[in-house]
Formats: C-alpha cells, structure tokens, sequence
C-alpha cells in the first residue's frame, strides 16, 4: 500500500440520504448484527495471531504463491464457496447471499515490499508487534478472515454476494497486476473494498494515478578526453532532468512528478555508453496524468536531438523509453452510496468520518472503471511502514473491521431486515 500517499485529510459535513439512515437505523438494533459486531471485539486477539502467522509467510511482490496457497486454505476453512487462485496468484471465493443483491468484492493484498530472505517472523515489545509487512497489509489479510467468522458466528445471511479473498501485486512495480487481473476477468462486480493499515474513521475513495517510466540513453562512448566531442547519454540525461525539475504543475488537483533513480557510466574518465532514469508522474485527474506523460516523454526526446545536435551528430545518442508502471486515476462523489454506507458505519461505532484525499491502492482500479470502491482501514494503531521496523498495535484494533463489517451489511443488505444499499450494475457482453 504505502503506494498510497495519502495527503490532507479533511472532515465534511455530511446529509446522509433518508434511505441510508434508515438502514443503519435497522442494523444498529438488530440483534445478528450486535452479535457480530461482539464477536469482532472478542475475536481480537485471535486476529492479532493470526496477523502474525499470516506475516511470517514471505510474500514478495510476484513471489506470492506460498501465502496465497496458505490464505486459500483459510477461506475454505470458514466456509467460502469455490475459492480459486487465478493465473497471476490472486485467491478469491464467494460468501453466497440470496441471490437478491448485489456482488461485493471484500479483499485485501498478498505482497509486501520486503525482498525474499526478510525475516518476517513478530517480536513482541511493550505491547507492539514488530515484523516487516505486519501491518501493509497483514492487519488487512487478517481483517477479512475475521470478518467472515463473524459473519459465521452471528449466522447472518446478506441478500447480495460477498466475494472475498486477496490480490497480489498490489505494492511498487507489481502495479496493480493482481486487481487489474481481476477486473479483467469478470464484469459481475457492484462494488468493491481494499483493506489497508489504517483508522475506522478515515475513508479513501478517489484514486491517485500513475505512471513509472525507465529511460535509457545509449551511445558510442569513450575516453573523456580522447573521444572528446562524442555525445554522452549521462548529458542527456542531465538535460532531461533539468528540464523536468523545471515543469510547472497544477497544485489543484495534485500532480507531481519525480526522477527516482539514476544510473550510468563505467569511471570518471570514460564517456558513457549508457545513462537511465526511472521517473514518477503521479496525478489526481487522469487528463492532467496524460497531459503531464506527454510533456515529459518530449522532453526525454528532445534531450537526445539537444545532445547530438551539441556535437553536430545525427544518431550517435539514442533513446528508450519504457513504461513499468501503470495506474490510473479515478475519482467518484463524496456522497455516493458507497461512501455513504462508510460515513454511517463510522458513526455506529462512535467515529466521526474523515474523507483521505486521493491515494494509490487495489481500489484505483473499480474506481477507474466506473465501479462504486473504497479502502478501508483495518484498525489499531500502526507504523514504520516499508521499513524493517514496522509495527503493529493491537489495541481496540476490532473498532476498524467493526466499521467495515456494518459497511458491508448497508451495503449487500440483511436478508429479511435491510434491502442492499448498493445496486446492480448491468453488464454489458
């Protein structure tokens, strides 16, 4: 996740619809739905273990598999119907409702940022658990599978589908693969939940694009001071990043851009057969993605012409340009159902909604493709993440996958209490 850049936050007014008030007034006094949301706070600390077994399992980006077999055998265990894993490693099942709802998609992510050989085994120290990926997105993994026993104990039936499992993919240049994948398979989902490290009370549901591009310059090379005159890729390079550094963007909505890494060059005295960069465009909107790419992809080619043109050279510095990675923006209404069902849910349980800003998470995706999305936050409080001191607090952890359990209900709907708050999205063949 920590993709995931999340900025201001802001809390908002808001004027629930009468239709999503008198849902939750039914939910708050049901007697199924009390009974779960009381196993949540009891099932706590089994959770937290689970958490930590579910961590020690290293999951890499693109290195997933072994968790992803062991997260299957999990959901079989509570009863999920039909639970495959796809041809890029994602794991999901179905939690069937009535077959009067809509199809909810409830998921988390298999991958870490941490390489293979990362010891990933918890220690425990003053309350705290400390184990690289325990909470990106261990908290999230174990808030889905105590979601679902929760569903179990209180035996509560939905009227729509629950769909739920984990991607991968999700972290740096995994760019999405798992999410992405998903959608491409199946055009059956109404709506969708990501959870993520993080608070009950905040909400993301807009998605921050963007796109990775690596860039290398090539050419002859030679001595510095006997092949004086030779055009250099590490100057083109240069004058690439000079001109980015100098690009204007809009503040509102926010758009950035970053030359990561660099890397070129044999010594001090040699001119480089090769210079690269990897970039970083990142963008609330979508068009200001787009037009940004297109202004920095000219730059990168004019900084080749500018070298050879330096030297009176035609084609001695060349240029590639390839994208790694690829995530779009997306945004949808403060008020809609989905984020009304989230800002009720927040309120049950005493918590007073913040909206995040955009960020970078599996929900860019539905959100992209026009599908109401959120991530949320699985509770306890939480640090160090991407780093090999994070950590993981386990206390009043349960208020997080209590607000998303009520969210989920508002929104597939309790068969014989609420009708689902989410709609059927007509598929198109």
């Amino acid at each position: 996740m920590r993709e995931k850049q999340v900025m201001e936050l802001s809390k908002q007014e808001y004027n629930l619809s009468t239709e999503v008030q008198e849902v939750y007034k039914l939910l708050r006094t049901n007697s199924q739905v009390e009974k779960g949301l009381s196993f949540l706070e009891k099932d706590n600390d089994f959770t937290t273990n689970e958490q930590i077994e579910l961590t020690a399992i290293q999951a890499p980006t693109f290195q997933e598999e072994n968790r992803g077999i062991y997260y299957q055998n999990k959901l079989r265990n509570l009863g999920i119907e039909n639970v495959e894993i796809d041809e890029v490693g994602n794991v999901f099942g179905i939690r069937t409702g009535t077959g009067k709802g809509p199809t909810l998609v409830l998921c988390a992510h298999l991958d870490t940022v941490f390489p293979e050989g990362t010891d990933t085994v918890a220690k425990k120290i003053d309350g705290k658990v400390f184990a690289p990926g325990i909470a990106d997105d261990g908290r999230g993994l174990a808030s889905v599978l105590t979601i679902i026993r929760a569903l179990n104990d209180a035996n509560i039936q939905t009227e729509g589908d629950l769909l739920v499992g984990a991607t991968v993919g999700e972290e740096g240049l995994g760019d999405l693969l798992g999410v992405k994948t998903f959608f491409e398979n199946r055009n059956d989902i109404d709506g969708f939940i990501s959870i993520e490290p993080g608070e009950p009370d905040r909400v993301i549901y807009l998605g921050t694009g963007s796109k990775r591009y690596k860039v290398s310059y090539r050419g002859p090379g030679g001595h510095s001071f006997g092949n004086f005159g030779t055009p250099s890729p590490i100057h083109a390079l240069g004058r690439a990043i000079a001109k980015i550094a100098s690009l204007e963007v809009p503040v509102n909505p926010k758009t950035t851009y970053n030359v990561g890494l660099i890397n070129g060059g044999t010594s001090v005295n040699t001119i480089a057969e090769v210079g690269e960069m990897v970039i970083d465009l990142r963008s609330n909107s979508q068009y200001e993605l787009v037009a940004l790419e297109e202004k920095v992809i000219n730059i990168i080619k004019e900084a080749a012409q500018e070298e050879n043109l330096r030297w009176e050279k035609e084609n001695d510095i060349t240029v590639d340009i390839e994208l790694v990675g690829n995530r779009p923006a997306g945004t949808q209404k403060p008020d809609s159902i989905i984020v009304q069902a989230s800002v009720a849910a927040t309120s049950v349980i005493g918590f007073e909604q913040i909206l995040s800003e955009a960020g970078s998470t599996d929900s860019n995706i539905p959100i992209n493709l026009g599908i109401p999305a959120i991530t949320l936050g699985g509770g306890g409080d939480s640090g160090g993440h991407h780093t090999l001191k994070e950590y993981y607090d386990p206390t009043d952890a349960f208020y997080g996958v209590q607000q998303i359990f009520l969210t989920i209900l508002g929104l597939v709907g309790l068969k014989e209490v609420t009708l689902p708050l989410l709609s059927k999205i007509e598929s198109g063949d």
